[in-house]
């Protein structure tokens, strides 16, 4: 301001220039300054510590919609439908074709409203009660609009999450741990997934998921499109260990030090004396393809079923089933449901987690779980309780990434001047 003569950019100016030039270049720009670090041996590109944070969007805390409230509701119209079809059946069945309105969450507005008129008509000269009247009159005014808003608010969850806010349709209802009453209210939140190096922060991207299980996979794809090369050694905790992200780190080359969510469980003792009979602890015969129960009957494979994931990743699922477990001493020890215990394992999994465990207890593996929560932690603390960053002030996914661009291109400039400036000291 004092170069310029104290001329200043108004707030519009400002927010413009960031909304809409920064779109493109900022992400270029962070990359490069990353990249000037690596070159002065500050952090190291080959090494990543993965970890995610939620951050309350600029949003009404209270204009939300629920994907389950979207079925409950449709599921509601087709039992109303059905109810007015069988009503009009039974005064003017010869009036009305052999149109079956069941499974109406299929049928389309066209569909309905058709229906509608078909059952209209058919009662239009018919001796009807006043309810039914005005029953019908609600449906061909409200019934195909509703279907209409259902159908674009479906649009938004896009099959992979549960809900969203009216105020900003990219933001998903999220639970946070900063919930000081207690009571796991919900907020609109986005979550900000971090990569790390010497606590320089690497890559990072903004996802609606609550859950970090299904991030992995498009953070890691935003680094390689950022550096053009896919990194050597990915550490992250057990909110990432998942088939789809070992198959994935497997297929990029990458040394995957992720912990699965068995895997703190397995290393408490108290734990596992507790739970003796768990399916992980039952022999497995790979030849004769059978698990043994712990009274020594072969658990025998019954079936096995495809299993698709929210992100489209396919499982295959095995069933094993007891022989008798009628008058067994074991039952309900053993295990608690009614019949034969029956198990359901994925051995490609399980594969999986076996080397997790391998590169987890290896001395290596040690030392990057010991460098995790240093490398992260401090990264989330700085920008929320020194910065006292904790709500975006921008709206939209891509507005809240150049937001979070600026944020960590803060940090790590800010980070290289503290340590000059240590360093001069």
């Amino acid at each position: 301001m004092w170069l310029s003569g104290m001329n200043k950019p108004d707030h519009n100016t400002i927010n413009r220039f960031r909304g809409e030039k920064l779109k493109e270049p900022l992400k270029k720009i962070f990359t490069q300054v990353v990249e000037l670090l690596a070159a002065e041996g500050l952090l190291s590109l080959k090494e990543l510590y993965v970890d995610g944070t939620k951050i309350e969007s600029n949003a009404n805390r209270y204009s939300f919609v629920w994907g389950n409230t979207i079925k409950i509701n449709k599921e509601k119209l087709k039992q109303q439908l059905e109810a007015l079809w069988k009503y009009a059946q039974s005064f003017a069945a010869d009036d009305l074709d052999d149109t079956d309105p069941s499974g109406f969450d299929k049928i389309d507005i066209k569909k309905v409203k058709e229906t509608i008129a078909k059952i209209d008509a058919a009662l239009k000269d018919k001796p009807v009660t006043k309810e039914i009247k005005q029953k019908l009159s609600y449906a061909k005014k409200k019934w195909p609009e509703a279907l209409d808003r259902y159908a674009e608010q479906e649009k938004i969850l896009g099959g992979k999450r549960n809900s969203f806010s009216k105020t900003d349709n990219d933001a998903t209802f999220m639970r946070m741990k900063d919930d000081l009453m207690e009571n796991g209210q919900l907020k609109p939140d986005y979550n900000l997934q971090v990569s790390s190096n010497n606590q320089y922060v690497t890559n990072y991207s903004i996802h609606h998921n609550p859950t970090d299980t299904t991030t992995l996979t498009e953070h890691i794809e935003q680094y390689k499109e950022s550096y053009g090369t896919s990194p050597e050694i990915v550490t992250a905790d057990a909110g990432y260990g998942s088939e789809e992200n070992y198959e994935y780190l497997e297929s990029n080359n990458t040394e995957a030090y992720v912990k699965h969510n068995q895997f703190d469980r397995e290393q408490n003792e108290t734990i596992q004396r507790k739970k003796p009979f768990t399916a992980d602890k039952l022999h497995y015969n790979k030849e004769g393809d059978y698990y043994v129960c712990p009274m020594r009957q072969h658990m025998q494979n019954t079936k096995s079923y495809i299993k698709k994931t929210t992100t489209g990743f396919i499982q295959n699922i095995t069933q094993y089933e007891a022989t008798n477990c009628n008058g067994c001493p074991l039952n309900g020890a053993c295990h608690k449901s009614e019949g034969n215990r029956i198990i359901e394992i994925n051995h490609n999994l399980n594969a999986h987690k076996v080397k997790a465990n391998k590169k987890l207890l290896s001395e290596e593996g040690i030392k990057h779980r010991k460098k995790r929560c240093h490398e992260l932690e401090p990264v989330f603390a700085n920008i929320k309780s020194n910065h006292h960053f904790k709500r975006f002030m921008l709206r939209g996914k891509e507005k809240v990434s150049i937001e979070t661009g600026l944020l960590v291109l803060a940090h790590n400039l800010r980070k290289k001047c503290s340590q000059t400036t240590k360093k001069a000291a």
